[in-house]
């Protein structure tokens, strides 16, 4: 029996110093490159921003009245000036009318007394020529003096006139432009409030009430997003930003951080943010943005070029990473040292060398320090 047992103890000696002897499978794993090329700096937005028109305008009327002609219908193109909005104004048609007509008569009456006094004036020389000679009596050059002296103020006086018919008819000409709602701006009608007959009243001091006309203007928009309050101290006016919207998947437009607002939004405890505006550069003619599309910003605090970099997933936290060593087939821990990053590469700045390969799947069982491992095909990215 004894000698059974102290066989059986060897063979399992035995077995247990093959196992451990045994070579251990290579694990499969993918590897990425340390390569060459830009590496930007970056911070997105936290939440979904909001495109908007850079001109846009709620517009009242300044006077209330009963509409008598909608000249537009909501989706419309305008030009600046064109007119939206015609209040009955039939009573300021014709003071404005009076007011020119009047202008007109103290202009022909001007004119009138005017060329009358060039004519009382023409007369006194004649007659002062004529008194030199002795030809006529002392009354006489009296009387021409009198009549062009009359007649010069009358031409004054005439000629005040038309400055008070004028300032009338401006006077009136404002008060009918009060009836009229115009286009301060190129732009769409998104939206009417009113339809013809009603009764429109401007908005009390403090009381919000719709607009007569919503007008958003075009050829210009902007991307409002709000950014982490941490992100958002280095971001500086004129960044450089890439716009990408839901709308239009896989398209990037290239803009620039026109406006960082001046003081930070709480909307629920420990999320403060900074409204930050980025103006579209690129919208191209056959792309319809509209104002109210949801949009994400990526902004580019700093950009290097041609750098050592490697895929910023491969970084283990400490700035660690995995690197293989081919003449061994194993994977060996390396610390580096990195410059900028983002979510897809990070700069090397030293610690690994070009064409060096690390661990990409991280996630991979067993891929640790001193693990054999052998390299996967490289996947549709090329890693």
């Amino acid at each position: 029996m004894k000698k059974t047992a102290l066989i059986l103890a060897a063979c399992l000696v035995v077995f247990i110093g093959y196992w451990v002897m045994k070579p251990r499978e290579a694990i499969g794993v993918h590897l990425t490159r340390v390569e060459r090329g830009s590496v930007e700096a970056t911070v997105a937005n936290t939440r979904a921003g909001t495109i908007k028109a850079c001109q846009r305008s709620r517009l009242s009327m300044p006077m209330g009245g009963q509409v008598a002609e909608l000249r537009v219908d909501e989706g419309d193109v305008v030009g600046p000036g064109d007119i939206l909005i015609r209040l009955w104004n039939e009573d300021q048609a014709a003071r404005l009318e009076e007011a020119g007509a009047r202008l007109r008569e103290m202009q022909a009456a001007s004119s009138e007394s005017c060329d009358t006094a060039a004519l009382d004036a023409r007369e006194l020389k004649r007659q002062q020529g004529l008194a030199a000679k002795k030809l006529i009596s002392e009354d006489r050059l009296d009387a021409a003096q009198t009549q062009a002296s009359v007649s010069r103020a009358a031409c004054r006086r005439s000629k005040a006139a038309i400055a008070t018919a004028k300032a009338a008819v401006k006077l009136h000409k404002a008060l009918y432009e009060k009836t009229l709602l115009r286009a301060p701006f190129a732009g769409v009608v998104a939206e009417i409030n009113g339809e013809v007959g009603e009764y429109i009243t401007p908005s009390p001091p403090g009381v919000a009430t719709p607009p007569a006309v919503d007008l958003i203007g075009s050829g210009c928009l902007y991307v409002s997003a709000p950014i982490d309050e941490v992100d958002a101290a280095a971001i500086r006016l004129g960044n450089p930003a890439r716009v990408t919207l839901d709308a239009f998947r896989g398209q990037v437009f290239q803009g620039t951080v026109s406006r960082i607002a001046p003081y930070v939004r709480e909307y629920e405890k420990q999320a403060r943010t900074v409204d930050v505006d980025v103006t579209i550069a690129n919208a191209s003619d056959n792309i319809s943005l509209l104002a109210g599309y949801s949009a994400d910003i990526e902004i580019i605090l700093e950009k290097h070029s041609d750098v050592l970099r490697l895929a910023t997933e491969a970084v283990v936290e400490g700035n660690r990473v995995l690197r293989f060593n081919p003449a061994t087939d194993q994977l060996e821990q390396v610390d580096f040292t990195p410059g900028i990053s983002n979510w897809t590469y990070t700069e090397v700045e030293s610690g690994l060398a070009e064409d060096d390969m690390i661990l990409l799947s991280l996630d991979t069982e067993g891929a640790e320090a001193g693990a054999r491992v052998r390299p996967l095909e490289a996947g549709p990215d090329g890693q």
